[in-house]
């Protein structure tokens, strides 16, 4: 498994496997707790897995959470995403870029996305699974959503979008958002 730094994300880094593929199809690691601990992140903060199902066109995003906020590792199992990160961290070197990746069921890359990043992502297969591992328990107290279309972050979403949640639906601008985040 090699990791690599994300430029537009400081401390955002991509994991790629080394899979084994033979007639039967593939097979490969997908976390390593050493080369985690080797960027020097603790795996052992890593507490909940979750799985979403999307067809395509479904978006889902942009999301962050307030306080402490909420790293998190993740990964398309199955079908192909659009994956957006929003660098939301005042004193970032790498304060509001946006980085757009497109993660996949083929490739098994996963995407360490910092504590104070927005995320958000689109299906752009039939149906894409996307798992995530998260490092600190739910509390739907400290959910803050973005508007997918804010100008300011001009998101080139590459399909239509066919669904979303209503919070999604209804969510504020990046500034309106921010000022949710701060309070």
């Amino acid at each position: 498994m090699k990791a690599t730094e994300v430029p537009e994300i400081d401390g955002a880094y991509l994991f790629e496997p080394t899979p084994h593929a033979d007639e039967r199809g593939f097979f490969c690691r997908t976390f390593d707790a050493d080369v985690v601990r080797s960027l020097g992140l603790d795996p052992d903060t890593f507490i909940q897995d979750s799985l979403s199902r999307s067809v395509q066109g479904v978006l889902r995003g942009l999301h962050l959470r307030s306080g402490a906020g909420e790293a998190k590792l993740v990964r398309c199992s199955s079908g192909k995403i659009f994956d957006v990160v929003v660098d939301l961290r005042p004193g970032s070197p790498t304060y509001r870029n946006v980085a757009t990746f497109e993660l996949s069921g083929e490739t098994q890359v996963t995407l360490y996305i910092p504590a104070g990043c927005a995320h958000g992502f689109q299906a752009l297969t039939g149906t894409a699974d996307t798992s995530y591992r998260i490092d600190r328990p739910h509390d739907p107290a400290e959910d803050v959503t973005i508007a997918h279309d804010d100008p300011e972050l001009a998101i080139a979403w590459p399909l239509p979008v066919t669904s979303m949640s209503q919070r999604d639906r209804e969510a504020p601008s990046l500034a309106e958002a921010l000022k949710q985040k701060e309070s």
